[in-house]
């Protein structure tokens, strides 16, 4: 499965109430390195399906989602565990980046 892409209706739902780990990609579509580092995250959606729900944020089509998260820098790419953000990480250059601040973040 794909990223999921959450709004302001669907956010708190599926990031705040969900009950396993959440990864959400906070991007826009000018946003040349998000465009960059987009299928690198896509693999990482397709290779976490049932473990992590993996998601992002278009910050254009949410801004208020952004600003709660104190989102100044994209992509900026934050870990959510019981509804709350534990970590996050800025400008990944790479899957194994992304794969690496997962693993380091979750046990």
């Amino acid at each position: 499965m794909s990223a999921v892409n959450f709004n302001k209706e669907s956010f708190d739902k599926a990031v705040l109430e969900e009950k396993k780990a959440v990864l959400v990609d906070f991007w826009a579509p000018w946003c040349v390195y998000c465009k960059r580092i987009g299928p690198a995250y896509e693999k990482v959606a397709l290779e976490r399906e049932g473990t992590l729900l993996v998601g992002k944020v278009n910050i254009d089509e949410a801004p208020e989602i952004a600003r709660r998260y104190s989102i100044d820098t994209i992509p900026t790419i934050m870990l959510f565990v019981g509804g709350e953000p534990v970590a996050h990480v800025v400008a990944p250059e790479s899957k194994a980046k992304i794969d690496g601040f997962i693993s380091e973040h979750l046990v």
